[in-house]
């Protein structure tokens, strides 16, 4: 089996598309197809159902795109290992993060991943950490950093950092400073307009569950998802939101805002930093799982 034909096909079922594979791949689309094609003919098998909206991996397909991934991920480990030999780190890790953690972790962690592994490359892609957790199963990820995550028997997580979430409000307009507002009580956040992400973000379930316990829904003023596009409504005047103090932080504009604490109850979130539980972590991502958490620990530190 032709590893290159493995690997196109792979990314041919994971993106569900032909073009789409193409242009990721750089190669042209009827040299993809050609490819592919010889592939079924060298397994005997149809591997992809072809149809207008583009291709579907048949059940001969999603078996072999599962072994595909086990099978690519092995080489790769490999030229690692090669790699570690000649007293480098090598290879590709991919590496998902939540909205509001990429806009302050993801310069940092470029920065620094080049400087210690300079013979190594990383893929950062943001999500939902439901949308993650799944792609740390399936192969697209090998990290990710998740909110609210629990170990599974597919996932492993170790804790990373606990945020308190605070509501941010627009700060009147000349006021260069928050006027000592005080804390704020859940049940008084509930009569406030939420700007807030939709499901299943898990923040927006945090929110929902914590109210829920103390009988009470939030008042949804917009669903957005995104965390500068929530800043820039709540500094427009659109509502309040339920955010990280680094969330705002790191903001484009964060003397725009002011800040309270909430209590009764205190909400706080947990992040965790997740690997497959299918697959062992290589040398490299085992080194991009230290620096992940010195540099969120420096960032965060410095932002609070």
């Amino acid at each position: 089996m032709d590893l290159k034909q493995l690997e196109y096909f792979v990314r041919v079922a994971e993106l569900g598309s032909f073009t789409r594979a193409a242009v990721a791949l750089d190669i042209a689309q009827p040299a993809l197809s050609r490819q592919v094609r010889l592939l079924e003919v060298e397994l005997r098998q149809t591997l992809l159902t072809r149809n207008g909206r583009g291709a579907v991996p048949t059940e001969a397909g999603k078996l072999l795109l599962a072994h595909g991934r086990g099978i690519l991920h092995q080489v790769e480990r490999a030229k690692e290992e090669l790699g570690r030999v000649r007293g480098s780190l090598a290879g590709r890790v991919a590496v998902g993060l939540p909205t509001s953690v990429a806009r302050m972790l993801t310069v940092p962690l470029t920065r620094a991943f080049r400087q210690q592994m300079p013979d190594a490359t990383i893929s950062i892609s943001e999500g939902l950490s439901v949308a993650m957790q799944d792609s740390l199963v399936n192969g697209r990820l090998d990290i990710a950093v998740l909110y609210n995550a629990q170990s599974s028997a597919e996932i492993e997580t170790v804790p990373l950092q606990d945020e308190d979430l605070l509501l941010v409000q627009m700060r009147p307009p000349g006021l260069l400073e928050d006027p000592a507002p005080g804390s704020i009580a859940l049940p008084e956040v509930a009569q406030l307009p939420l700007v807030i992400p939709s499901r299943p973000n898990a923040i927006r379930m945090q929110v929902e569950a914590e109210m829920a316990n103390i009988g009470c829904r939030p008042k949804i003023a917009l669903e957005i998802d995104g965390v500068s596009a929530i800043l820039d409504l709540v500094a427009d005047g659109a509502g309040c939101a339920v955010l990280s103090r680094n969330a705002v932080a790191h903001s484009v504009r964060p003397s725009a805002f002011s800040v309270r604490a909430i209590h009764e109850p205190v909400l706080r979130t947990k992040l965790s930093l997740a690997t497959s539980s299918l697959r062992p972590t290589t040398l490299t991502q085992q080194a991009t799982l230290a620096l992940i958490r010195q540099t969120a620990e420096a960032v965060m530190r410095n932002g609070c």
